[in-house]
């Protein structure tokens, strides 16, 4: 495919981080492409990332790496156009480990896009991520 990294640098929110450690667990590790670092969120069900791209973007794949334990079994893309409501693209089914997972989307052209980790293997919620990429193209 043609498809780009898109995700990155760009506007991206999350529902937590663990214990509010921005420093040691914040978003950013998600994008650095370090092995060592990650975002960790705190406890509770329903974790999520929003991205705000600078410009429309159309997404055809989405790569995470997940720590293994700390996964989320269903995640729910959706995603808008600026100034829309957010709504449904798909459901992924990620598996419960630390591999870095690659997953097609049907190709979306949208501003935001959010995943919420629906599922995560987690006793008390947490979701571990140390790799999330969006790809795509830029319109």
């Amino acid at each position: 495919t043609d498809a780009v990294p898109i995700a990155c640098p760009c506007p991206c929110r999350v529902s937590s981080v663990l214990n509010r450690d921005v420093k040691q667990f914040g978003k950013k590790h998600m994008f650095d492409a370090s092995e060592e670092t990650c975002w960790n969120s705190d406890q509770g069900t329903c974790q999520w990332v929003t991205l705000d791209f600078p410009r429309t973007v159309k997404v055809s794949e989405l790569h995470i790496q997940f720590q293994g334990g700390f996964s989320s079994r269903l995640c729910t893309l959706e995603g808008c156009r600026a100034g829309e409501e957010l709504v449904k693209i798909s459901h992924l089914y990620p598996e419960d480990i630390h591999a870095m997972q690659i997953s097609f989307v049907e190709e979306t052209v949208l501003d935001k896009l959010r995943i919420t980790f629906e599922n995560s293997t987690d006793f008390f919620g947490r979701i571990v991520v140390y790799h999330l990429g969006v790809l795509g193209e830029r319109l």
